[in-house]
């Protein structure tokens, strides 16, 4: 039955991000995650068993009997997580929704599809959705069930991405900074000057060398968070400190430290500059900035600070929210071909002895029931009856399959 797909699933919507570990499949004594819903499986009853985990969800897709009551929520999280907060077993409902039948294929298609998450239009999800059932697939926890909402899934997705713009036009900070930057002629020779090497710059970073930009000098207040940027350009690292005394000159700046102050002021620019007085590029992804306001307003320079960035991603979300509409209708649609076609493999699934049993019939009328009638007939009429025989073998098979289709609603 439909109403065995069930979806139970935890998100930023319902808590804070860090409390997502509450609803995490851990603390099993040294059981792998896999044998542990290896166990959630067998004894709550659960035919197939998909666990999706990534930063801002926890989603579990069942198929199963069992009904979603308090008490079976109660029994499925003590399992998943048996140290999980008194308080928060005893308010599931507060932080689990629940979707059943119609409504959890639904949800799943706009999972997928990116239409439910933190960053719409994020198609991490997709990889993550499709690296979570492999897994599943791989343990052995998905069957026919699983294996056919996986398909049509997973071709939605693709149909939402590729008929609506739900994914166009950037959103996160980085990407708007480098597309930015990009518009700006620069040549992949540009003397680029890195402050900072936190997870940000990190993301400018991978950027940098996907578009082999290979002139890259770091600076940090630690080096040795500095190391894995520094490999990943190829580009010494400094100490921080070491602002002051840099003469190599640079053509762009990417800055984003910890810093509660400004890092560059005028002064620091103007030797910085090397007396040279081409435009730069300055990128200031630091809260609060890190480059004195001043800077713009003296030099030469094509500033970019993240309040820029931020009224552009504001007005980029609202352009993929916008998407939503559409993004929709292909949902509704591929929702009921998925019923559709559910039943009718039910169906198949209900009938597929009925080959098998016809098969044995004809075989038996040949070789025992009429056995010495067909040795008395000549060549070409013993070919004739059993091109007859497979005629019917066949229509006997299709008849009752295409009877028992016609009448799913």
């Amino acid at each position: 039955m439909l109403s065995n797909y069930k979806i139970l699933t935890v998100t930023h919507q319902q808590l804070n991000v860090e409390d997502l570990s509450s609803f995490m499949v851990s603390n099993h004594d040294g059981a792998t995650d896999t044998e542990a819903l290896d166990q959630i499986k067998a004894t709550l009853a659960i035919d197939e068993l998909l666990y999706l985990s990534t930063c801002n969800r926890i989603t579990f897709i069942l198929y199963t009997k069992e009904g979603l009551d308090n008490e079976y929520l109660g029994k499925f999280f003590t399992k998943v997580n048996p140290k999980i907060p008194q308080e928060v077993r005893a308010t599931l409902p507060r932080y689990v929704k629940v979707y059943e039948g119609h409504q959890a294929i639904k949800h799943l298609y706009e999972v997928a599809s990116s239409m439910d998450s933190l960053v719409i239009g994020e198609r991490e999800i997709f990889s993550q959705f499709r690296k979570a059932y492999n897994k599943a697939l791989e343990n052995g926890f998905v069957k026919d069930n699983l294996r056919l909402l996986e398909r049509f899934t997973t071709t939605t997705a693709k149909s939402v991405y590729a008929n609506t713009a739900i994914g166009e036009k950037p959103v996160s900070i980085v990407s708007l900074a480098m597309q930015r930057f990009l518009k700006n002629p620069k040549s992949k020779e540009s003397r680029i000057l890195i402050i900072g090497a936190g997870e940000t710059n990190s993301l400018a970073g991978k950027f940098l060398k996907k578009y082999n930009f290979s002139n890259v000098t770091i600076f940090n207040r630690s080096l040795n968070n500095a190391v894995e940027l520094s490999e990943l350009l190829n580009a010494d690292s400094l100490h921080i400190s070491e602002l002051e005394n840099y003469k190599a000159g640079f053509d762009v700046i990417f800055i984003c430290t910890s810093a509660n102050k400004t890092l560059i002021d005028p002064s620091l620019y103007q030797q910085l500059l090397q007396r040279e007085d081409d435009q730069k590029v300055v990128i200031d992804l630091a809260v609060p900035r890190n480059v004195d306001k001043a800077v713009p307003e003296l030099f030469n320079v094509d500033y970019v600070d993240i309040e820029q960035l931020r009224e552009l991603a504001e007005e980029n979300m609202n352009f993929r929210k916008g998407e939503l509409v559409k993004a929709r209708a292909i949902v509704e649609k591929n929702v009921l071909e998925f019923e559709s076609h559910y039943q009718n493999r039910q169906i198949e699934k209900m009938l597929s002895h009925i080959p098998k049993e016809i098969h044995q019939y004809k075989d038996k009328a040949i070789n025992e029931v009429y056995k010495k009638q067909m040795e008395a007939l000549d060549e070409p009429t013993q070919e004739l009856i059993m091109n007859m025989m497979d005629y019917m073998a066949k229509k006997s098979i299709s008849v009752p399959m295409k009877m028992a289709k016609s009448q799913v609603v």
